[in-house]
């Protein structure tokens, strides 16, 4: 079955339910803001996460390697 852009739209928001607990608790949020044809993840980072010194790190480590496990056809994840 192939997946359409609402099914991924849809795993993307269910996932990212599953990290934002993590994300409040230091004051901070994620929002979904697009996924491109070549399946690049852009998302904005809120509150404290905006401006935190390790955002980078949690973009990468925590965020990306998240929705790359749920969603594997994800090639990367940006901040925008």
């Amino acid at each position: 079955m192939i997946e359409t852009g609402k099914d991924i739209r849809e795993k993307i928001e269910i996932t990212l339910q599953t990290i934002r607990p993590y994300l409040n608790a230091d004051g901070g949020d994620v929002e979904f803001v697009d996924v491109t044809p070549e399946m690049t993840v852009k998302l904005r980072l809120l509150g404290a996460c905006s401006t935190c010194d390790i955002s980078r790190f949690t973009m990468k480590a925590g965020i990306e390697e998240s929705l790359k496990k749920a969603i594997p056809s994800i090639k990367s994840v940006v901040a925008v």
